[in-house]
């Protein structure tokens, strides 16, 4: 038998296996605390696993055979169920993307000569969606169990929620394969930034453009016949938009080559890390939830972005700290804010409190590559203690978002919010 012709018979039984486990998929979807429900299948073989993402491909020339990896023992003895193989919502969530590689392989049928574009999207996918933490996803599914109604929380809503988490996490995939070209990065989840990999260079700018576009298709086809289909792709194209207008403001406050620091003010700050980061990584999740389960009033929506914006902006506060504070083993990433120049939380703190003298030191040394100058700006981040001044900071902010939960989640359960500021206060990556 030909490679070619036994590459398309693995294809074949692999789409059929992973067709079975899509039937099944959402009863693998755990109902409480992260953990699967009772099965309700027997069977000998399951052939899900999060570590399968990779596991099937798109085309002969991608094909790779599908191997099961967990055997799933179920007993009738008695009538007793077997142990159940748990799987969190992490887990069921990443193998989602395996439904997503069946659309794609649904539409590369419809034109063959896509063929080698959508491997290359499947290569996006599976290089840009893989590792992380998948917290602003999960919160779409989180949100979702908190606010829906007993008579809402099926099977079928539970996996839409997980699906539009997916389209999140696109965009968010999306935006950092765009901003690590902007920003000249290296590193991303702890391996090199797609852009940098061998072969890609400034392709990425349209894999970009892919990973967005997915957004799209995937509402479409899971969610247009939902009553909330029109508020959530609404939803996801204000947001985009709002993110997208913070990158300019970002990108425009920290030009290459010119040091300004009239412009790296408190209110220019907090306005680059609301829009930029807040909208899209908590508002946006929060609010998808929402219009899942029919809250769409205006005043509910204002008082859930109050607190979540909050939240936003105290992350991004976050990541500029760790972008210098952190250890790149730990974070996945090496922090670049001062070479390039950016209005970070750092620098608009230390030129409220600097001399002189060390004004005139980081003016002479911050937005350089060279590794002595970025030493410099370090040191006289040290001198100004700015690490105190952060951990002071981070205090006063987590006793300001509890107050803003208790005045403003009236018609909201705390929870929500309180699951969310648990993750993200005293975080290291």
């Amino acid at each position: 038998m030909s490679s070619l012709s036994l590459q398309s018979r693995q294809l074949e039984r692999a789409s059929s296996h992973w067709s079975i486990l899509l039937r099944r998929l959402p009863r693998a979807i755990p109902s409480t605390n992260g953990v699967a429900g009772s099965a309700r299948t027997s069977g000998a073989v399951t052939w899900f696993h999060p570590s399968a993402i990779g596991a099937f491909a798109l085309c002969n020339t991608c094909c790779r055979p599908l191997i099961p990896v967990q055997q799933l023992v179920t007993s009738k003895m008695s009538g007793i169920s077997p142990p159940v193989v748990a799987a969190s919502d992490a887990e069921v969530f990443m193998g989602l993307l395996n439904r997503v590689k069946l659309d794609l392989a649904e539409d590369q049928k419809k034109d063959g000569h896509l063929e080698s574009a959508f491997c290359r999207l499947k290569e996006v996918l599976e290089y840009n969606l893989t590792g992380g933490k998948k917290n602003r996803g999960l919160s779409v599914v989180a949100s979702y169990r908190q606010l829906a109604s007993p008579s809402q929380k099926t099977e079928d809503n539970i996996t839409i929620a997980m699906i539009i988490g997916l389209c999140v996490e696109l965009l968010q995939a999306s935006l950092l394969v765009a901003d690590d070209i902007m920003d000249n990065s290296t590193m991303r989840r702890g391996k090199p930034c797609w852009y940098k990999k061998e072969g890609v260079g400034l392709y990425a700018i349209n894999d970009s453009f892919l990973l967005k576009s997915m957004i799209y298709e995937l509402l479409k086809k899971y969610c247009m016949e939902k009553p909330f289909y029109l508020n959530v792709l609404e939803l996801f194209l204000q947001v985009s938009y709002k993110t997208e207008l913070g990158q300019a403001l970002d990108l425009l406050t920290a030009q290459p080559d010119k040091i300004d620091f009239s412009s790296f003010t408190e209110e220019r700050y907090e306005t680059i890390a609301k829009y930029k980061t807040a909208f899209y990584s908590f508002y946006l999740p929060i609010a998808a939830a929402m219009y899942m389960v029919e809250i769409v009033s205006k005043e509910a929506h204002a008082s859930a972005e109050a607190i979540l914006l909050e939240m936003g902006q105290f992350f991004q506060i976050q990541d500029d700290y760790l972008d210098c504070y952190g250890e790149p083993e730990v974070t996945g990433k090496v922090g670049t804010d001062i070479e390039d120049n950016k209005c970070s939380w750092l620098i608009v703190q230390a030129l409220k409190i600097i001399t002189p003298e060390q004004r005139t030191l980081l003016e002479e040394n911050y937005g350089c590559q060279d590794p002595a100058k970025v030493a410099c700006v370090k040191a006289v981040y040290t001198e100004l203690n700015l690490q105190t001044v952060y951990q002071q900071y981070e205090d006063k902010s987590y006793a300001r978002l509890m107050s803003l939960i208790d005045n403003h989640s009236t018609s909201l359960p705390k929870v929500i919010f309180l699951e969310l500021a648990q993750r993200l206060y005293k975080r290291q990556k």
